[in-house]
């Protein structure tokens, strides 16, 4: 799998595909949908489709998918090896969402949850095999939050396709456990190939798992953890482990900027907030000052010294 895109920037968003077989092109087609890396603290988060004619579903079957949870990371590179050499029936797609992404979603000022973002996901990439012409008949989906609730949504979204939302989708559909490969061998090798922007390539990396209750993964985000600005962008900072690692390991930070710059007013009083690109790094809530500010500020105001990169902040 080329993440090369990935590479570049992982710091946003990043939509990868297969080419589409023209047999999907012309013939009813079945799509299924999954993710992988919902729950850990460290790393992306990928959503995948997968999808083929009805007419080979026997044969992509045949190939003996099954859930990616269930498999070892060598039988799931496998298994996506085989899909690969099955091109002409067989076609994917991902949609790989950083833990930047994640956390600033999360902790906006218009909250975004974890499973508004993730139906938001499924539904985008629905629709981008439809956009690339697929003839997409049927969806079998994994579900997150209430089944119901979810299907009912992409019913209404996509009200010409047969959709079915299930928990378990992976363990009971071929082309959800296909997707569920594909998600799984995507972040695996993400987190594995992972570019620190930060420039910690010489750092430890024998984080295991990333999930919150893994003692390693704890060690790591200990041990990585910046007393001031806080975690390097592979960490989901809006996760409770995370946080609590901060308010444990990390100071205390007040920030003021100038409210000519980035103030407002509320309730008659002048209000300053941390420029948003910083919020992310700090380790507590943004610290709002409701009172009357001297113009200028830290941008501003000569420090007397010379001024240098922070490894975590490089502008």
């Amino acid at each position: 799998m080329d993440l090369s895109e990935l590479e570049r920037d992982n710091t946003g968003r990043c939509r990868l595909s297969s080419p589409v077989p023209a047999a999907c092109r012309k013939e009813p087609c079945v799509l299924g949908v999954d993710e992988a890396g919902r729950g850990p603290v460290l790393g992306p988060m990928v959503y995948a489709i997968c999808y083929c004619p009805l007419s080979h579903l026997a044969d992509l079957e045949a190939l003996k998918v099954a859930d990616s949870k269930t498999l070892l990371e060598s039988e799931r590179e496998r298994l996506f090896a085989k899909m690969e050499e099955n091109r002409d029936f067989v076609g994917w797609a991902l949609d790989v969402l950083s833990p930047n992404l994640i956390s600033t979603s999360m902790l906006g000022r218009v909250k975004y949850n974890l499973n508004s973002l993730s139906h938001d996901t499924a539904t985008g990439l629905i629709q981008y095999a439809l956009d690339q012409g697929v003839n997409v008949t049927q969806v079998f989906v994994d579900t997150v939050g209430m089944p119901e609730t979810y299907q009912a949504r992409l019913q209404q979204s996509f009200p010409g396709i047969e959709v079915t939302v299930k928990a378990k989708a992976d363990a009971l559909y071929p082309v959800v456990s296909a997707a569920s490969i594909c998600a799984k061998v995507a972040r695996d090798q993400a987190v594995k190939k992972w570019k620190f922007v930060e420039k910690l390539q010489d750092s430890d990396t024998d984080y295991g798992s990333g999930y919150p209750n893994d003692p390693k993964t704890k060690a790591w985000l200990k041990e990585h953890v910046e007393p001031v600005f806080g975690f390097p962008q592979f960490v989901r900072f809006s996760w409770r482990t995370a946080q609590t690692i901060l308010e444990k390991e990390a100071e205390d930070v007040i920030w003021w900027v100038s409210w000519m710059s980035w103030g407002c007013y509320r309730e008659g009083k002048r209000e300053a907030r941390v420029q948003p690109c910083l919020r992310r790094l700090l380790p507590m809530e943004v610290v709002t000052v409701i009172t009357s500010l001297p113009q200028g500020g830290l941008n501003t105001r000569g420090s007397g010294g010379t001024q240098e990169d922070h490894i975590l902040l490089p502008q």
